[in-house]
Order: C-alpha cells, then structure tokens, then sequence
C-alpha cells in the first residue's frame, strides 16, 4: 500500500472561478493594498530599530504634566514616538523564589484578581483565580467609580477564600502584583503616572496622576490588609513570567486587545536614568509601549481604511502601528471594507440588502475573522451563516470568497507587522536566537497567525533556507498573573539585598 504521509491542507486556487469580473479586481485592489512583502517588512524593521533607540519625547495631550515629558525620552533623548518606559525590573527570577502572593490583572476586557504560592520547588507555581467583567460603562467613567470597583472586586475575592477571623489576624499585608497595562511612566516601581488611555479606554481624573496613589487610597478605604509592592505592565509580566520556566526567554510580547514588548537593557544604555548613578552593565526591563511606533507615519503601509479609524479613535494620530494590527481593529478593519464595496456603485456587493448592523461601528472583532477564517467547508457554509446570524446579510458565494479573501488579508498583514517589533529588538540587541513569550488573544486564538509571523521573521532576518527558526515566539506563561507575583517578589528580595533604586515605599518590604 503506498504511504500517502500527512494530509495537505486543502488549496483553495480556482475558487474564485465564479466571481464576476468587478468583484475580481476589487479583491485584486485589497490584495494590492493589504499586502507586506519581505522588502517592505525589512523598511518597517530598520525604521522599527532607530524608534526604539530614539524613545519617545511627547508630552500627551489633556496631561500637562512635566513629569511626564521628562520621562518620554525614550532610551536616549533624540525625541520619537515609543516610549520606551523603564520599569524598576532588575534581574530575571532564578526559579527560587518564595511565599504567597495577590496579583491584580487591569487589561482590556476583563479585571483578574489572583493568589499565587511560589513554593520551594524551581520554576513551579499555584494559582487561585477570579474574573470580573470590565463594564462598558466605566471604561468612559471616572477616576473614582474606577477604584471603588477594583477595590470591591478585591474585597469580594479575599473574603471568598479567607476567613473574616484569619484576615483580621494577620500581621503583615499581603504582597500584590499590579499589572496595569497602559502606558506609564514609573520613577519607582510602586509608582505610575498614566501616560495615556488605550485599548478604548478613556477615563476621566486619571491620566497624568499616580495610578498606584489611587489604587492603594480604594484599599485604605476598606481596611484590606494588601501591600502594593509592584506596579508592571502585562508586557513585562509576560517576559519574566515566561523566563521563569524557559530561560532563554529574552522578549515578552503582547498581541491581543493592543499589541506591546518588552526586553532586558542595560542601564548603562538608558540615558533618561543616568541621574540614577546605577552600574552601566546592571539590567533593567524596558516596556517599549511600542503600540505607538510610527505616529508620524513614516513607513507603515496604511490603507484608506486604517486613516478612517485613527481619525475616528478616541485619540487620532497615536497608537498608529497597534490600529494596524490588534485586535481591537482587525474587526472594523473589515467592517469598513466591507461598507465600502456596498456602497460602491462598480461593485455589487450585498445588493439590495439591509446592511444597517455592518454599519455599526466596531460591531466585529478579530473573532469574527477568525471563525471566517476557520471555515473548513469549500462552499464557505459556515461563514455564510456566520454573517446571516451576526449582520442579517444573506451573502452569494463570490461575496463569501470575497469575505474569505478579505480576512486573511486583514489577519495575515496583522501577523507580519507583528513580526517587526520582534525583529528589531533582535537587531537593536544583537540577539541571534533565543525564545519570545507572547500573550493575548490574537496570538492564541487567530488560526495561522503564529505561523505567518514565524515566516516573517524568517524573511526579516534572512535565515538560510532549510535552517530551524532561530527565535521562535512561543505561547508565555501568565504574565499578568505569576508574572506579577514574581515581580513583587523580586522587588522585595533586591530590597533585602539592599538595592533600593527605584522603590519608593519601603514599608513593609524588608
């Protein structure tokens, strides 16, 4: 019997044999504008490495505040659009860290409260853990119903699986992780002044003050017997996380509701701390915030489409490269598309048919591509009930093969621009191989992104044909949860060696 080895994956050439002519070359046009080529990734990547060597020297819009300014000037103080945010992290974990610890998870969609036992054997952990539903109301509210929900989300989970009696007995507070992920700019690692909102948040009385002020006067409030010992980003989290079990981790990234990565520098490349006086080979951990790369549009491909939703974003000309590639976008990204060719009399598309859900914004999301994409029927049954369910569009087959087309479009350009903040933190620091953690949502639930990325950051970084990747971005370990746990733990153990930079209460630390 002849071995037929693994099955291929099913090609899916000539199915566009049915669709009529007009149809054909609009999709030819979004091919034409959705596309990145290897040479257009590697102008990206160049323009991707001077950005994280230059940093950022922006005052935010609405924060006034100098503080602010000063610590925008990136690693060096040339000015450009990523941050590049130290964060008080100064060594990765060696696996031996111990005790019990509360971790505190502020991301996009959800609030994660945690309990985290490092116990004596190297690289484990355990965890206890509660989700909140972020409601949509707040994520427009303000400062105060913010942390007064927080602190109740806390209270709610520590009397679930405390005693009221063991609680009050207490002697000492309990160690937390804060992984707050938004930009902002820490002179200590218990400190943060929010930069700026993202991911569509928009909270009014927060940005430009200390978010770890706030945090802990909600607590105080209550009596809750919590020390805040690190303020981190998801990011960062992410990276020491993932090193914790797999040393040879040197990248945390973040692809899901916004995009991010962050790294180990020295200090002694860190001009914006020099005032510090700390060891040049001493390491510290740098949130690049890099969502921001390129606001000045020098060399991301943007199509008409993604001008459209900068413009009608909360915060028009920031975020440029995350509007490009996370989640949050991917969905309206193709929403627009789709409103477009409707509305274009050339091109038939949805014809005579009610289209008024398609044209609520941000009505899909990356989800939505990703079961349009996963749709293993040759006739494309599923997303055409897909699309009748969701939007009440009864689609033909050349519109369900324009749908298909359009969302791996959207999805495979999303994946190799992801690529190129990995590669150019790869060239800053002259890493030839190593592992990256990487988070979120898109990266672990879009069919083919990992697979699309692994290729670009073949093409990026020219590796010989035939050869192994020699970075491979992997999925992290969990970031805004062990990681922070593991960050506060650090912090105190450098406390009790006595390296006190960037530590502003000590209280309840030695």
């Amino acid at each position: 019997m002849p071995a037929f080895g693994p099955r291929r994956q099913p090609s899916r050439r000539g199915s566009m044999a049915d669709v009529p002519k007009d149809l054909l070359e609009r999709i030819k046009e979004l091919e034409h504008l959705f596309t990145v080529d290897a040479s257009k990734l590697k102008e990206v990547m160049n323009h991707f490495v001077k950005e994280l060597e230059k940093g950022a020297f922006y005052i935010y819009p609405g924060t006034g505040q100098s503080l602010v300014a000063n610590a925008l000037q990136g690693l060096s103080k040339e000015g450009g659009s990523i941050p590049m945010n130290p964060t008080w992290v100064m060594e990765y974990p060696d696996g031996h860290e111990e005790g019990t610890f509360l971790a505190l998870d502020m991301g996009g969609t959800n609030l994660r409260v945690c309990e985290i036992i490092l116990p004596a054997e190297k690289g484990e952990f355990e965890i206890i853990q509660s989700k909140y539903k972020m409601p949509e109301e707040l994520k427009t509210g303000n400062s105060d119903e913010l942390w007064e929900y927080i602190a109740d989300c806390i209270q709610q989970f520590i009397e679930y699986h405390h005693e009221v009696e063991e609680l009050e007995d207490m002697q000492e507070h309990i160690p937390l992780g804060f992984t707050f992920s938004y930009p902002a700019t820490q002179e200590y690692i218990d400190h943060g002044v929010l930069q700026r909102w993202t991911k569509g948040f928009d909270i009014s009385g927060v940005e430009g003050k200390d978010v770890a002020e706030l945090f802990e006067n909600a607590l105080k409030k209550r009596k809750l017997p919590i020390k805040l010992s690190a303020l981190i980003n998801d990011t960062t989290g992410t990276l020491i996380a993932s090193h914790y079990t797999d040393d040879t981790t040197q990248i945390g990234c973040i692809f899901g509701t916004g995009c991010n990565a962050a790294y180990m520098e020295n200090v002694g490349s860190v001009p914006k701390i020099a005032h510090y006086n700390l060891p040049p080979e001493m390491p510290i951990a740098i949130n690049c915030e890099y969502g921001a790369f390129d606001n000045e549009h020098v060399v991301l491909p943007r199509t008409p489409y993604d001008v459209i939703i900068d413009n009608d974003s909360p915060r028009p000309g920031q975020q440029s490269f995350e509007k490009m590639i996370a989640g949050l976008y991917l969905g309206e990204l193709f929403r627009l598309v789709l409103v477009d060719l409707h509305d274009n009399k050339d091109c038939q598309v949805f014809e005579n048919q009610d289209i008024s859900k398609l044209r609520k914004a941000y009505t899909l999301d990356a989800s939505f591509l990703s079961m349009i994409e996963e749709d293993p029927f040759e006739n494309l049954s599923e997303t055409g009930d897909l699309l009748q369910r969701v939007l009440g569009v009864k689609a033909n087959k050349p519109e369900l093969e324009l749908c298909r087309r359009l969302a791996e479009l959207i999805g495979t350009r999303a994946a190799r621009l992801s690529a190129c903040g990995v590669a150019a933190i790869c060239k800053k620091k002259n890493i030839e191989t190593c592992h990256v953690g990487a988070d979120g949502s898109v990266f672990n639930k879009y069919p083919h992104f990992k697979a699309r990325g692994a290729l670009a950051l073949r093409e990026m970084l020219d590796w010989p044909k035939g050869t192994k990747d020699k970075v491979s971005i992997l999925p992290a370990e969990d970031g805004s949860g062990v990681g922070a746990a593991l960050i506060a733990a650090l912090t105190i153990k450098r406390v009790k060696q006595g390296n006190l930079a960037g530590i502003r209460n000590l209280e309840g630390m030695k």
